[in-house]
């Protein structure tokens, strides 16, 4: 059997339903050679401990993140791999990166709450990768919110129609977010010593609507060491596309190195899991330490 590899995986130190250790019992469980945990704009699941405790479990651990950048036209996703782990400039920007979403937390209670919603913002306050679904789901959920629901939408929408209706641009509690770009995250990574993967170009085309002019656009612009081209896109009808082989000539053709990851945040029998061991996807032994190399040398 090849050896499976998993370099884009979440914690519940960001989205993730798993602590650290237990990623790191799963991967054993399934036989994953290589992960990296790579948690939103924090590298809070990492320590000695961790690493030690994947050493005893034979998983190799590779130390990565997943900055989140804007673009003109939509969130991008950035990973940054095999960077100094101590380097306080590169934890300091992390901070700064990650408590945007706080600040665009209390901007949008303000404007929700005037609409006359309740939102217990000091709860969502407590999450430390705050999203707009995150808050979305707290106004659905609350039975105070049912009437203004009702006589707004006709019915009780679900996260992603109240973002688009209430929270997205030109709606009624639209706040802008203050990100960085693509090519500020690379620069940040590559500042402590990383090296930069665009991470799963093919969620932008499937959910956002990009092409690939667009995804080369934001390449030639950010200059990444490499791209997720590996990687299993689940749709919103919960249908697994592989447009592996795609990204594969795409990594070629721009002279990029390839990674694999899962993204995987929870098991709920859909998505794929940590090593992919769920789904038919593979890599040669050849392909893994290829793959491997690129990200430590």
């Amino acid at each position: 059997m090849s050896k499976r590899i998993d370099l884009h995986i979440h914690t519940n130190k960001s989205d993730g339903a798993f602590s650290p250790e237990e990623i790191i019992n799963e991967a054993s469980k399934n036989g994953v050679y290589a992960i990296a945990i790579s948690d939103h704009d924090t590298t809070e699941a990492y320590s000695n401990e961790l690493f030690n405790l994947a050493k005893e479990k034979n998983v190799k651990l590779i130390n990565a993140v997943e900055i989140s950048t804007k673009t003109e036209k939509i969130g991008i996703h950035v990973l940054g791999y095999n960077y100094d782990l101590n380097d306080e400039e590169f934890k300091k920007r992390l901070y700064e990166i990650r408590n945007a979403r706080h600040i665009y937390l209390h901007k949008v209670s303000k404007k929700l709450e005037e609409l006359g919603y309740k939102i217990n913002t000091e709860e969502l306050d407590k999450i430390d990768s705050v999203t707009k679904a995150h808050i979305a789901l707290d106004i659905i959920k609350n039975e105070e919110n049912k009437e203004l629901l009702i006589n707004t939408f006709g019915f009780i929408p679900n996260k992603g129609q109240f973002i688009e209706a209430i929270m997205n641009e030109n709606c009624p509690a639209y706040v802008r977010k203050d990100a960085v770009t693509p090519k500020e995250a690379a620069e940040i990574i590559r500042k402590a010593g990383g090296k930069v993967v665009l991470a799963h170009p093919m969620a932008y085309v499937h959910e956002d609507g990009l092409t690939k002019e667009d995804i080369q656009e934001i390449v030639d612009d950010m200059k990444p060491d490499g791209i997720e081209a590996n990687y299993l896109y689940v749709d919103k009808d919960n249908n697994m596309i592989d447009d592996i082989e795609i990204w594969n000539e795409f990594a070629k053709k721009n002279k990029l190195f390839v990674t694999a990851g899962s993204d995987f945040h929870n098991k709920d029998g859909i998505r794929p899991e940590i090593g992919f061991v769920n789904t038919d996807f593979s890599l040669s032994d050849e392909k893994v330490d290829e793959i491997l190399n690129n990200l430590l040398n």
